[in-house]
């Protein structure tokens, strides 16, 4: 009876697409690709009852939870992909420490909300990704590796163009970085007189 073969090792290119997606999901999360910076220390906020408002903070938006999930996606696909032989809670406790990671880094930065809702929904995105490496390898089985590459080529090559795009364009995440003048009218007891402003 003979051994089964060993899986084979990924190729260079999708260990460093994942390094991309990494870094561009950093950026995202902490800066919200604005300019790294550390922020304000009195505007930590740390909410540790998921979806529900708690300590200060409003609900969790539905919008925000599609996002998390759409973001942590890929991450779970890369995993799949790249470390084949992980079991799902392998995968799922990798999911929940790297979005934690990302939580306390928020808090220690002061730079966002530090949020557990954050981490129960990145890790479910994740493991959403991880399905879909399965069903993957139920459709295109030994192609399965080559064809999952290339859709994440592709996915990481748009979301970086999405994300440079967007640099370049005057829509901010957050408010308007240091320099930046802001167009809009005086306090009308620092002005010294009636504001125009108001009709």
């Amino acid at each position: 009876m003979t051994a089964p073969a060993p899986a084979p090792r990924p190729r260079l290119g999708l260990p460093l697409l994942f390094t991309t997606y990494l870094a561009l999901v950093t950026w995202l999360v902490l800066w919200k690709l604005g300019t790294p910076a550390i922020g304000d220390p009195g505007s930590r906020v740390i909410k540790l009852v998921p979806f529900v408002a708690a300590g200060g903070s409003g609900a969790s938006e539905p919008v925000e939870l599609v996002l998390n999930l759409v973001i942590f996606l890929p991450f779970g696909v890369y995993l799949g992909l790249l470390v084949p032989a992980w079991p799902w809670w392998k995968v799922a406790g990798t999911l929940a420490g790297a979005s934690a990671l990302l939580e306390v880094a928020q808090y220690v930065l002061a730079v966002g909300s530090s949020d557990v809702t954050d981490v129960v929904v990145n890790t479910a995105g994740g493991l959403a990704g991880l399905g879909v490496v399965a069903l993957a390898r139920r459709t295109f089985r030994a192609r399965t590796a080559a064809v999952m590459t290339r859709w994440c080529a592709a996915g990481t090559t748009l979301a970086l163009l999405a994300a440079g795009l967007f640099v370049a364009s005057p829509v901010r995440l957050t408010g308007p970085p240091p320099g930046d003048v802001v167009v809009g009218c005086p306090d009308d007891a620092a002005a010294g007189h009636e504001s125009p402003c108001r009709g």
